[in-house]
């Protein structure tokens, strides 16, 4: 209803402001009363399009009150029990238990300052949703030039033997075919492994691309990766009216049958490598032979002259990028594979936004562009974003989800309430960049209101009061050209260490319009080709003006030693500097120049400039280092996703992953870039710097997790229990807090629309990845950052019973050593229950009281790691022996361990007495 009212209010006002706008143009004479009314009315439709341009693009939608306001202040009460609840077990110790007591209420601690660093950023959670037509009738009219932004898209790979080519091809093909404008798309393909395969793959790719492309626009199919969108099970008629709709369909299924079939060959002739290494058709030996020792390769399949689709059309560029490897040098894997696929587009295409994909995630939705620039290319929001982050959908997942592969809950509760913030976390893939953001600049810095000044005092008193200077309005009046600034025309210092003015009399490096050789006075400023010619326009400048800007050595140590990318860094909106176009061949030479292994060498790269190094995880760290500086992020969630992957359905695949990224974090956590102590002095705010905490500390929560997992065993094996005997007061305290976290698990389903079941494997999978993956990357992280130690946790596969279905992996079993603390909680827990349920029959009646907490408890464990058991039982519900070999000599260790170190059995004092053996 309150959107309704907002749109009645909306054209009422817009039908008032046309009523004046016509009493306006009478008065003027402009109208011309004796025209028909079907101009009158084509005077109005126009007026009316022209009105709906200039609204804004996108809007917030806040989460109603009545949902939003209970969830904070459940949060408030739970946060008041909590604290009552650990004074209450602080100050009651168990004196018959009290290494258990003192264990317990340190794991609490830990865990409730946990849930406060994950429960305080969510406290503002915000949607957004934009508006499609209105960008096309601002910036992509019909009859009218394209105004929008181009774009550069980047897919990394880097084994296409673990990483299947035709996977990569769908990707590829699904961002030929997205919609928008073919000369301002262009997509770069980093191959990290220099492979033939991928290399004829996508020539294959490109040639396949001529016939899919104009099929997709002409009956606007989704998905446009073939492969999905074929195997799709649902009504593909529904909508279509074409009548050769059907007949193309079977033709295009057909052909990329056929696509599939070559592609399938190339991928079997790469099995087995001959002993001279593979060889190109010209006869020439494939350069990326030794794939740790090559040059640097680029190749150019679309986009050039003659590269057309099947109807005559342009295609979107198309480039194949290997950059060179060495011995002896880092290459810094992903992160470094990215920083090169930027400087490679900055130098061949240089489009003001990328958008980073993982070769396994295609575009599902064809308009995702368009919805990241609804937010990039507004006026005002767009200068500040540093990126548009959109939430990751999984394809081949099974339908309960058993290992919380969707991770549901952080991308849509998590993320929504970081971009109530200062924006949410950059997740690795489905990012679209402002490429300026990569460049280490900072954002503009919003306008100061001038202070008030009176009028009635003498200009002259103004001047004294303000040391000479006039009032700061009057100052803010003035300028050498005698105009006026606005408020855009402010300076800002980015990290070069140089003004920058947007607009106005100055430009970026403070050099003026029209100046010798640095812009052109095109719709955006073009930069000049090489830097001697912007050493030579700085002639005639004040000398404020050049003591601001950047010696040719000062941008060398920033950016490398690339002329023509450093000139592409100064503009600010896109497109290649000023005469560069013009001599393709020194551009492929210029971009095989910037990746080359030594580019790097004594630059910002990887430090300020790029994907950050320093982290398995650059994604979380890069997007740090933009929210430090005072970037904005925004989270996008079209109705229908923007892209889709595949994730790791397998329980030892899946751990992997978590391995991986817990690691990252570790190494972050023990990094100058930890949130924890590194840029106090910038422009991140606390909370954004809470939810940053918190993604670094969460691995450790691992050791406490695991020793309150292993607690309620051992209160069984013993007797003992971590909490006395209970009063009215602390009963009422234990089930307030049971009910406060209930209650704040309901609203939060509530507002975000998340399943019960989605949140419940979200639990169960914080459990077992806590006591398994994350336990593991805090050692192999402690050994990699103080030691030097680089241990690796290998998968050794094993061939699967049944892989016949569509979820056959999921019963597929890999020995891996993450598989062995998870299974050794449930035996000692399962031992336990045996055990303090036969203890309880041999007492008697009064024994079964004091049972019933300690039962809770390790029912608790087996509940949250039973997806574990499950996957480990696999399809024929039988273990794998090595696990339960394992499993068990470490539950006996532990157990005899216990026996003979018991600290519950009160030690004997004095002198040892012995049977004399005589009889009294």
């Amino acid at each position: 209803m309150d959107a309704e009212r907002e749109m009645e209010a909306g054209s009422m006002e817009w039908k008032d402001r046309i009523d004046k706008w016509k009493t306006k143009q009478e008065k003027r004479g402009k109208l011309n009363h004796d025209d028909s009314d079907d101009d009158d009315e084509k005077n109005d439709d126009e007026y009316m399009l022209l009105a709906e341009a200039r609204q804004p693009l996108w809007r917030k939608v806040p989460i109603p009150s009545s949902q939003i306001n209970p969830y904070r202040i459940v949060i408030v009460l739970r946060l008041v029990v909590l604290c009552f609840f650990l004074k209450f077990r602080i100050t009651t110790p168990a004196t018959d238990a009290v290494p258990l007591w003192l264990a317990s209420v340190v794991c609490e601690l830990w865990f409730a300052l946990s849930w406060i660093l994950d429960q305080l950023p969510k406290w503002a959670p915000v949607t957004r949703e934009t508006y499609l037509d209105r960008l096309a009738l601002r910036y992509d009219r019909e009859g009218e030039a394209c105004r929008l932004a181009p774009i550069d898209f980047f897919v990394s790979t880097v084994d296409p033997l673990k990483e299947p080519p035709l996977i990569t091809a769908n990707t590829v093909l699904s961002i030929l075919a997205v919609d928008y404008p073919v000369d301002r798309a262009s997509c770069y393909v980093s191959d990290d492994g220099a492979s033939m395969l991928l290399f004829d793959t996508l020539s294959e790719t490109a040639e396949f691309a001529r016939r899919w492309v104009p099929f997709c626009k002409k009956f606007g199919v989704e998905p446009r990766a073939p492969e999905f969108y074929f195997s799709q099970k649902m009504d593909y008629l529904k909508d279509k009216v074409q009548p050769t709709f059907v007949k193309e369909r079977r033709a295009m299924k057909r052909e990329y049958e056929e696509f599939k079939v070559r592609v399938n060959a190339l991928v079997a002739k790469a099995q087995k490598k001959p002993e001279e290494g593979w060889v190109m058709q010209d006869g020439t030996p494939w350069p990326g032979n030794n794939t740790r020792d090559h040059p640097g390769m680029i190749q150019v399949y679309l986009g050039s002259q003659g590269a057309l689709d099947v109807e005559g059309r342009e295609l979107p560029r198309l480039v194949y990028v290997s950059r060179e490897k060495r011995p002896g040098y880092n290459h810094h894997k992903k992160a470094g594979a990215m920083n090169a696929l930027v400087r490679v587009s900055a130098v061949l295409t240089n489009a003001p936004f990328i958008l980073n994909l993982d070769c396994d995630h295609y575009v599902n939705n064809s308009k995702a562009v368009r919805e990241a620039m609804c937010f990039l290319m507004d006026p005002q929001l767009g200068r500040k974003l540093c990126y548009v982050q959109f939430p990751q959908r999984f394809d081949g997942i099974d339908r309960h989800d058993r290992y919380a592969n969707r991770n549901v809950v952080f991308f849509d509760i998590n993320m929504k309430g970081l971009d109530g913030i200062q924006g949410p976390v950059y997740v690795g893939t489905g990012c679209v960049f402002n490429r300026q953001a990569l460049y280490g600049y900072d954002p503009p810095r919003p306008e100061k209101r001038p202070k008030m000044t009176c009028d009635c005092w003498p200009s002259w008193c103004c001047c004294c009061c303000c040391f000479g200077g006039g009032s700061k309005h009057q100052r803010r009046g003035k300028n050498k050209g005698g105009g006026a600034d606005s408020g855009a025309d402010e300076p800002r210092r980015g990290l070069l260490g140089f003004y920058r003015k947007r607009g106005g009399k100055k430009d970026k490096l403070g050099a003026k319009k029209g100046g010798a050789g640095l812009y052109s006075k095109k719709h955006q400023q073009r930069a000049a080709f090489e830097l001697e010619e912007i050493e030579e326009g700085l002639e005639g400048y004040e000398e404020l003006d050049r003591s601001s800007l950047m010696s040719q050595k000062g941008f060398e140590k920033r950016f490398g030693q690339s002329p023509v990318f450093i000139a592409s860094t100064l503009v600010e909106d896109g497109g290649l500097p000023q005469g560069a176009a013009a001599d393709p061949a020194a551009l492929i030479k210029e971009a095989i120049h910037v990746i080359s292994c030594g580019y790097e060498e004594k630059t910002e790269w990887g430090k300020e400039i790029g994907w950050i190094y320093g982290s398995v995880t650059e994604d979380i760290l890069t997007g740090f280092k933009m929210h430090c500086r005072g970037w904005k992020s925004v989270y996008c969630t079209p109705a229908r996703p923007a892209f889709k992957g595949s994730a790791p359905i397998n329980l030892s695949d899946r751990l992997h992953q978590v391995l991986r990224w817990a690691l990252g974090s570790v190494e972050i956590f023990m990094s100058r870039h930890c949130p924890l102590w590194y840029a106090y002095g910038g422009r991140l705010k606390w909370l954004e710097r809470f939810a940053y905490t918190n993604t670094i500390v969460y691995p450790f929560t691992s050791i406490p997790l695991l020793a309150y997992c292993t607690i309620p065993a051992v209160c069984l094996l013993t007797g003992k229990f971590i909490i006395p005997t209970l009063n009215n007061l602390a009963s009422i305290w234990f089930i307030a807090l049971f009910l406060s976290i209930i209650a704040t698990g309901v609203l939060e389903l509530r507002w975000s629309g998340v399943s019960i079941e989605d949140w419940w494997r979200n639990e169960q999978f914080w459990v077992i990845g806590g006591v398994s993956a994350h336990l593991f990357a805090v050692f192999q992280g402690l050994l990699k950052v103080l030691g030097g130690v680089d241990t690796n946790f290998t998968v050794t596969s094993k061939a699967a019973a049944d892989e016949t279905d569509a979820f056959g992996e999921l019963y597929l079993f890999k020995w891996t050593t993450l598989l062995v603390p998870p299974t050794t909680l449930i035996i000692i827990n399962m031992v336990g229950i045996v055990a303090g349920v036969s203890d309880a029959v041999n007492n008697g009646y009064g024994s079964w009281g004091p049972l019933f907490g300690k039962l809770f408890f390790s029912f608790w464990v087996i509940v949250h790691l039973y997806p574990f058991l499950k996957g480990l039982m696999g399809r024929q519900n039988r273990t794998p022996t090595i696990v339960v070999l394992w499993s068990i000599l470490l539950a006996s260790i532990f157990s005899l361990v216990w026996v003979r170190i018991d600290p519950f059995i009160p030690k004997a004092k004095g002198p040892i007495l012995k049977p004399c053996g005589v009889e009294c």
